[in-house]
């Protein structure tokens, strides 16, 4: 009897409408996560069709319902409070999870490359000693794994860690600095990281490969790009596995360190604005995108390649709502495209935030940026953004080109008057063009009041 009994139960259990589904989270739903504060924030998983799913924050005592759907598939949407923590958030199906150790505070997505990838352990300045001050709990990382797929997934490999010595030595040390520097000025919020990058990846990879599809000038420049033995380089291959599992995931925003890999493109600007758009569009909401200007380095198959992608980033500024980035031409070595003093990038990229995200004055946050121009007769005067206390490095500059109708470039005297650059060449009667910095390896030697250098541009 009592065998018969066992049978009868395990047949409910593997018929069809009788299987007890366990109810299960994403990775990205975790001990030791940090949630967006003073938002609504998603929450979703796997279940049972028709099971009930329950859960309850411990911020509050809130209890959340829900029914899994005839995909198995639920989700729910949670208050949470300031920041604070550490809390618990239970969920309760015909099982139950416990999640533990979660801090509500900042959420950012740190992305790229290589340069974004780089971590402590690869030989940063001030490495060793920045690693052994690295243990802090109010500072969180989620690593994603390196994986490309064809199709769109819906989880992915990795777990939440507090930053402590082990962990921060593995994480993108971009990320930690800008951390680190968020930490500073927002006192007691805690700070959540979701490091997702790739050395040698092309801006495509990191596009919903429809989105390249359906546009000529991106699928045109996306065919141009050569296999490569260390990473992708069809669009949306990494999309589809490293950052569409966690879209949904309440963020506060990205930042972004890429376009090594594109350079030789001329319409680096137009890749990268469809890269945001394609973001903010299935997060639904208009996140701030801070990223960094490459660094002058000997790269591409001509002297400017280098400095058009720089330009690019430079142009999307203005193309782009919500946008800043950082010029990084002052602390880069042009021989080494991995430039090692992370922590000022990271830095300045947490500062562009503070002052534009969080509105907490932090002084001058933008290196001088070309506004605009003005010719009379042989002279042109420049007008740039963030232009207090202009200087050169070097007193004097020879940076600074310009050219009449016949295209042809001179290099020309500069001098600041009134925190405006006025410049004139001999040989150039009649100017209608200017450039600055305008090559692959010329660091800028224009800076402000704060020390912050003018990135490279050209009128045409």
């Amino acid at each position: 009897m009592k065998n018969n009994m066992f049978k009868f139960v395990l047949f409910l259990l593997i018929i069809p409408g009788f299987m007890m589904a366990n109810v299960s989270l994403p990775n990205i739903f975790g001990d030791n996560m940090v949630l967006q504060r003073n938002a609504e924030v998603k929450i979703w998983g796997w279940a049972n069709p028709q099971e009930e799913i329950r859960l309850v924050v411990d911020w509050s005592n809130i209890e959340y319902k829900v029914k899994a759907n005839n995909l198995a598939q639920w989700e729910l949407k949670i208050k949470t409070p300031e920041a604070g923590g550490p809390y618990v958030i239970s969920i309760k199906g015909y099982n139950e999870i416990i999640l533990k150790n979660i801090l509500i505070g900042e959420v950012w997505v740190c992305s790229g490359q290589s340069n974004m990838e780089m971590s402590s352990s690869w030989g940063i300045d001030n490495g060793e000693e920045e690693t052994k001050n690295a243990a802090n709990p109010n500072i969180r990382f989620f690593n994603v794994p390196k994986l490309t797929a064809t199709t769109q997934q819906n989880n992915l490999l990795g777990n939440w860690t507090e930053s402590t010595s082990e962990t921060m030595k593995y994480f993108s040390a971009v990320g930690y600095f800008f951390a680190k520097r968020l930490r500073e000025e927002l006192k007691n919020v805690p700070i959540g990281l979701i490091s997702s990058n790739w050395g040698g990846t092309p801006a495509e990879v990191w596009i919903p490969e429809e989105v390249v599809q359906k546009d000529p000038v991106l699928l045109e420049n996306a065919r141009k790009l050569n296999e490569q033995e260390y990473g992708p380089r069809q669009p949306g291959r990494a999309y589809n596995a490293m950052i569409y599992p966690f879209v949904g995931y309440k963020i506060a925003g990205t930042i972004w360190y890429q376009g090594e890999s594109n350079v030789g493109s001329l319409v680096y600007d137009k890749t990268l604005s469809a890269l945001i758009a394609s973001w903010r569009k299935v997060w639904n909401d208009d996140f701030p995108f801070y990223y960094v200007q490459i660094a002058p380095f000997k790269t591409g198959s001509n002297n400017f390649h280098n400095a058009i992608i720089r330009n690019s980033q430079r142009k999307l500024l203005k193309e782009v709502s919500n946008t800043g980035m950082t010029v990084t031409s002052d602390i880069s070595d042009v021989k080494e495209i991995h430039p090692k003093d992370k922590k000022t990038v990271g830095v300045r990229l947490a500062n562009l935030a503070l002052e534009n995200t969080y509105k907490i004055t932090v002084g001058l946050v933008n290196g001088p940026l070309f506004k605009s121009f003005k010719i009379d007769k042989e002279v042109i005067t420049l007008s740039f953004d963030y232009a207090d206390g202009l200087y050169f490095k070097n007193k004097l500059s020879n940076q600074f080109e310009i050219a009449g109708a016949d295209g042809i470039f001179y290099t020309a005297e500069a001098l600041i008057r009134n925190d405006q650059v006025v410049v004139s060449s001999k040989k150039v009667k009649n100017p209608v063009k200017v450039r600055f910095a305008w090559g692959n390896t010329i660091q800028s030697d224009l800076f402000n009041k704060v020390n912050l250098p003018a990135s490279c541009f050209s009128t045409e």
